[in-house]
């Protein structure tokens, strides 16, 4: 859409999903994962938070690289020790409503004329995501190096500041028309995007779902944060346990549901991930508590809490209950967790449905 789009090329196939996607997801930079599973003694040496996101530079994130090739764990489920794929939260969520619930998506966002660029694209047409809505630039497309632990956490160092990304004053009225929900995921250095894009939303009278990122993001940046929240634009918050305890900094409690209140004072759907413990939902003075799927073995953590937000709104596009809603939100984060990295195999899809039927859920029209 606009002159900036993509080219439709070969590479697109742009004429085989809707022209104006159910769901359209703000990813400001298109980001490559390099996921690798890495003995304890490399996350030691690294600097900033076991467990946590937090920016690096291309140097940085280069050196990182070629010491998770020293470091790597090589395991008999995965063959090979790297896994390269479209990341980041954002199309983590929209690839997989679009793949797995067969739900009609698109992203917006910008990325780089190189091999990452050319990788994001190829992944996620593949996986039926519109991308007229992707601007190709010059320059570099953003990367992240996503290191797994033995027992499944992970650990993020992403690298952003050298790569090309959507600015505010190129989103158009265009990019929302005809869509019903807008995904975003919060970061400070793509505030002044992210704002432009509810005002947009709202305009097109499309409902907005937000996801708290970080708990280093929400910490350093609560302030903002908290303006967004109370802007009354939110519709839909996901947070985790860790970003919904930085998010009550001050207020002497560890306990989730009073976070998943308070997110509900200024959302309609609150909803608090707790990993193995499942999560915890609010919709106005319901509040309901689900646990999580106890087949699920996880092999990573990558990507639970967007594929989560993934079911969830899938349920919300159904007419589902809150309960419904958070019982496929954790069919389809314990999907993802089985294999490395944040994309959703066959095999796991097919558990995923399997797992529904037993649980009496409506199953997706498509199914892989």
């Amino acid at each position: 859409m606009g002159a900036a789009a993509l080219p439709s090329n070969g590479e697109i196939a742009t004429d085989t999903v809707a022209t104006h996607p159910l769901v359209i997801g703000l990813q400001p930079a298109a980001l490559v994962d390099n996921v690798a599973h890495v003995d304890w003694s490399l996350l030691d040496q690294i600097p900033g938070d076991r467990g946590g996101s937090m920016p690096v530079a291309i140097e940085e994130l280069e050196h990182i690289l070629k010491e998770v090739k020293a470091h790597k764990l090589a395991s008999p489920d995965e063959p090979s020790p790297m896994k390269t794929m479209a990341g980041g939260s954002v199309a983590n969520t929209i690839r997989g409503l679009s793949a797995g619930f067969g739900v009609s998506c698109g992203i917006i966002g910008a990325c780089g004329n190189d091999e990452q660029g050319k990788l994001f694209v190829s992944n996620m047409s593949f996986n039926g995501v519109n991308l007229s809505r992707l601007r190709m630039k010059q320059g570099h497309t953003a990367q992240c190096v996503c290191m797994v632990d033995e027992l499944g956490n992970r650990t993020m160092r992403p690298c952003l500041s050298s790569a090309v990304k959507v600015q505010a004053d190129e989103l158009t009225k265009e990019d929302f028309k005809g869509s019903k929900w807008l995904v975003l995921r919060y970061a400070i250095f793509n505030l002044e995007v992210i704002q432009a894009a509810i005002r947009t939303a709202k305009q097109e009278g499309l409902f907005v779902s937000l996801d708290l990122a970080s708990f280093e993001m929400v910490r350093n940046f609560r302030s903002p944060l908290l303006q967004l929240l109370e802007s009354g634009d939110i519709d839909l918050c996901f947070a985790n346990q860790d970003e919904a305890m930085a998010l009550l900094r001050g207020e002497q409690t560890t306990d989730p549901e009073v976070a998943a209140e308070f997110l509900a004072k200024h959302c309609n759907w609150a909803v608090v991930t707790l990993g193995a413990d499942g999560c915890i939902a609010r919709h106005g003075k319901e509040i309901v508590r689900v646990p999580a799927i106890g087949e699920a073995k996880a092999t990573d953590a990558t990507g639970a809490g967007d594929l989560f937000a993934g079911g969830f709104l899938y349920g919300l596009i159904k007419g589902l209950s809150l309960e419904e809603c958070c019982k496929i939100g954790a069919c389809s984060g314990g999907s993802v967790i089985r294999s490395l990295g944040g994309e959703v195999t066959p095999e796991n899809w097919q558990w995923m449905y399997k797992q529904m039927q037993i649980k009496d859920l409506p199953l997706p029209d498509i199914r892989n």
